[in-house]
């Protein structure tokens, strides 16, 4: 056999990001030897033996030969098993048994067992649309991992049971069925997403002002901070909050589908996700779990929670440096990881949704229980969150204790869906009036959004700048009043912000004393 140099394209994904990966196999004379570079890690090192025994228990030739396999470009980490299938096949158009011209505008990614079977890999939403924006024309990916890939329109999906299949396919014995481009995407949108588990509204008793709260942060994507004694319903309030969120767009619906596919924790029954995500991390949770990290940076609850809710149940027991961290996401809805192999940044735009005790005991300030904590331990607990985290906040509620009569009246509350129907068309407005400039809710807002679409009247000026003298509200303050009495009107289909909007915001704002 004459010494031959083939080529397979696969992809690696850093971040969000892909890179082509130039699988490189030279099959050489001299004695048998398998040599691996191109900077891979211990995984990658150890397909030697996955690809070994593939080739011989799917009918295929080892090459008895030198190979040499080179992962290019070398300075990016190769990671993971995904350049398995790439490999294999590398080998097998080295060693002459398989023609290269099918492969030559197709990336592969596969994970393989012992016995040709192609199994799934991470990251095959991102590495799709990945080759998409390159020109790609096809993608060889894992069976399983087939929807995923062709929620992306634009790149024939050609999905992999085994190495035996595939390569009967390229010989032309048996070709394999190819996903058309975005059919992933049709049949998850004619698919009814699953009701997510919630509380439904009708079922919480009392509570008008807060269920009030959550329904107008759910419109425009709010912060909220909940107080109140233990069993007061903090924390029913927050797990009904997911049945009154609007729907997903498509476009958010990638972006979220794409985080969880990086993170590896996309089910392989639900290729696309269509319900908000609600990210629940205990007070236990280490600030990279909260923000993301590790060796190989992964998201963490921030980007986990793109688009979604982040509910910190008491949230004084944080660590202080993990509630820290979340600060610059929540302002710029982006989180950056810097390490000394490079920085990667992950998108974190979601509702921050936290509840907590007036004190350590959780009776102060309650009307049937007294409170055992000094003044100076009451004080000590409430500064645990500090004063630039809480001016993030744009909702703060004291929820009280609901009594008797309330707790036993037979009559429904609006439920979930009819709260919801008033969410959805409030979000349906914002996403009309901000066509093209950028934002997705009324929370995205910037400064320059302000202006142009929460203009005030002098009436409305006189109660702002009124509210900003009596109530030191900060810059950042007078711009989250102004979101949210933009929500307020949104939610009742007025053009204008009024004062009576203006009022409601500006109700949320008290908070304890920090």
């Amino acid at each position: 056999m004459l010494p031959m140099l083939a080529r397979v394209l696969s992809c690696a994904v850093v971040g969000l990001d892909g890179f082509v990966i130039e699988v490189e196999v030279d099959v050489g004379r001299g004695l048998p030897s398998f040599t691996l570079v191109g900077l891979p890690d211990a995984a990658v090192k150890e397909s030697s033996e996955r690809v070994r025994s593939a080739l011989r228990n799917s009918g295929l030739k080892f090459p008895n030969s030198r190979v040499t396999i080179n992962l290019a470009p070398a300075d990016i980490k190769k990671i993971g098993p995904a350049y398995d299938l790439p490999i294999a096949l590398g080998l097998l158009v080295g060693s002459e048994q398989i023609p290269s011209e099918e492969l030559e505008d197709a990336l592969v990614v596969g994970e393989l067992a012992l016995d040709g079977g192609v199994r799934h890999v991470r990251g095959i939403l991102p590495m799709a649309a990945f080759a998409r924006s390159k020109g790609f024309r096809r993608m060889f990916v894992p069976a399983d991992d087939a929807g995923e890939a062709a929620l992306v329109r634009g790149i024939e999906v050609v999905a992999v049971p085994s190495l035996a299949d595939v390569v009967m396919a390229l010989t032309g014995v048996n070709p394999i069925a190819i996903t058309q481009p975005g059919s992933g995407m049709e049949a998850a949108q004619l698919a009814l997403p699953n009701a997510p588990a919630f509380v439904d509204f009708a079922e919480i008793k009392g509570q008008e002002v807060a269920r009030r709260a959550l329904e107008v942060a759910a419109a425009g994507g709010h912060n909220v901070l909940m107080v109140g004694s233990p069993g007061a319903g903090k924390t029913l309030l927050a797990r009904a909050l997911p049945g009154i969120l609007p729907m997903l767009t498509v476009d958010e619906s990638l972006d979220v589908t794409r985080i969880y596919s990086i993170a590896d924790m996309l089910p392989p029954e639900t290729p696309l996700i269509q319900q908000r995500p609600f990210r629940a991390p205990h007070h236990t949770i280490s600030h990279a779990g909260m923000i993301g990290g590790g060796k190989i940076p992964r998201p963490g609850e921030v980007s986990l929670a793109h688009r979604g809710v982040l509910f910190l149940d008491e949230l004084p027991e944080f660590d202080a440096r993990t509630l820290e961290v979340l600060r610059q996401p929540m302002e710029d809805k982006i989180v950056t990881i810097s390490r000394a192999s490079g920085t990667l940044t992950f998108p974190s735009s979601f509702m921050l949704v936290a509840a907590m005790n007036p004190c350590k005991c959780g009776w102060h300030g309650d009307p049937t229980r007294k409170c055992t904590c000094s003044p100076g331990s009451i004080s000590i607990y409430q500064k645990k969150i500090s004063g630039p985290l809480l001016d993030r906040i744009d909702i703060h509620l004291q929820v009280q204790r609901v009594n008797f009569e309330k707790l036993s009246d037979a009559r429904a509350a609006d439920s979930s869906a009819t709260v919801r129907a008033r969410v959805q068309a409030a979000r349906d407005r914002q996403l009309a009036r901000f066509a093209g400039a950028g934002p997705t809710c009324n929370a995205d807002m910037s400064v320059t959004h302000l202006s142009q679409f929460c203009p005030l009247d002098d009436a409305g000026s006189a109660v702002m700048k009124a509210a900003m003298n009596q109530m030191q509200l900060s810059a950042r303050a007078y711009h989250r009043v102004l979101k949210l009495a933009r929500t307020i009107a949104d939610l009742v289909g007025a053009d204008r912000i009024t004062t009576a909007h203006l009022a409601e915001a500006l109700q949320y704002r008290p908070r304890m004393e920090n």
